[in-house]
């Protein structure tokens, strides 16, 4: 991959050599709230497995103080690397922001910062990844805290893309909360498309996986940034990247309707023939115009939605840019709570 860098603004500071095994990625949008108590359970959690860590912090762009709250984080804290995008992104891109300036070794989490995946459940993926997989995502038990219609959705959802993704299998009631090998993260930031749906991606690049059951918590604090409208997009993003199922879906509309037609078209010529032609029948015929009219915009509509998708690849822009990198540094180097972070602006990798 390849990095084009911008000089560096204010006083520049060798970065560390030493990589920690486990690096701990968390996008955050408008996450004041719940950043301190995020990280002071992170820690505790972290700690206790016993390797040595640090948690990139990717600020997407927030419009509250979540960057102000990051700094301070760091500050206090030499294991934290906050990398601030340029203006917001989404939350796949920031995830794939964080995976590009990850540095563990070993291994990598991801794991949003609203506490509703437990960041004591990172010990039980460590676990699992010991004993031999590159994979251990986290499947939600229960899931506290959401109302039954977003649950049967979300069900819906998992369902649809299981039966939709071909070679392509989505765990079902599986979120981004997983913890990656390596060499998977390494494959996985080969992937370098503009429409990103994390999960699925996870998913395609494969190795070997294991599930690790939890129960999901309420969000601790603040307010989800995924409405309906969102929730919606996002599904239809997922969709579109790992299927060409809507277009064998309008193909078929298409056969369908033909079919449809032929059949009231003989009808109508066999009546004709016995019974005559009565002018009468303008009920039925704006029916019919009305629905061809419908199949027709429909399957525009989902060949708009694939030719925008390659539109967005062919103009080759990068993922993001990013307009202030502060990378961890080892316990040894003691970046004490009064230094002067350096501050780096930086274009997101390209492949």
């Amino acid at each position: 991959m390849l990095k084009t860098t911008i000089p560096s603004i204010g006083p520049a500071r060798p970065e560390a050599t030493a990589r920690p095994a486990l690096s701990v990625v968390v996008p955050a949008f408008d996450e004041q709230e719940v950043l301190p108590e995020f990280h002071r359970r992170l820690a505790a959690a972290m700690d206790a497995i016993g390797l040595s860590w640090e948690v990139v912090y990717v600020n997407d762009g927030s419009r509250d103080a979540t960057l102000a709250v990051m700094l301070a984080l760091r500050a206090a804290d030499p294991r934290v690397a906050v990398v601030n995008l340029s203006r917001n992104f989404g939350k796949e891109i920031a995830l794939t922001a964080g995976l590009d300036h990850a540095r563990g070794s070993e291994a990598v989490v991801v794991i949003d910062a609203d506490l509703q995946d437990p960041p004591e459940v990172i010990a039980d993926l460590v676990a699992a990844w010991r004993e031999g997989v590159d994979v251990a995502y986290a499947q939600r038990r229960v899931r506290h805290g959401e109302g039954l219609i977003k649950r049967a959705t979300a069900a819906a959802f998992y369902r649809l893309m299981q039966r939709i993704g071909g070679r392509v299998t989505l765990p079902k009631d599986t979120g981004d909360f997983r913890l990656m090998s390596r060499r998977a993260v390494d494959a996985l930031l080969t992937l370098r498309e503009q429409h990103r749906f994390m999960k699925g991606l996870f998913a395609w690049v494969g190795f070997p996986s294991r599930a690790v059951l939890y129960d999901r918590a309420p969000r601790a604090a603040g307010r989800t940034k995924w409405n309906w409208w969102k929730l919606w997009n996002l599904s239809l993003e997922g969709i579109t990247s790992f299927t060409v199922a809507p277009l064998k879906v309008a193909t078929y509309l298409g056969l369908l309707t033909a079919a449809i037609a032929l059949v009231y078209g003989t009808v109508v010529v066999v009546k004709t023939l016995l019974f005559g032609n009565p002018v009468a029948g303008y009920p039925s015929l704006m029916t019919v115009m009305l629905f061809l009219g419908g199949v027709q915009l429909i399957t525009l509509g989902i060949i708009g939605e694939y030719l925008g998708r390659v539109f967005n690849e062919t103009k080759g822009r990068p993922l993001y840019l990013v307009e202030r990198h502060l990378p961890s540094e080892p316990p040894s180097t003691g970046a004490a709570a009064g230094d002067q972070p350096a501050e780096r602006a930086a274009l997101g990798r390209v492949a």
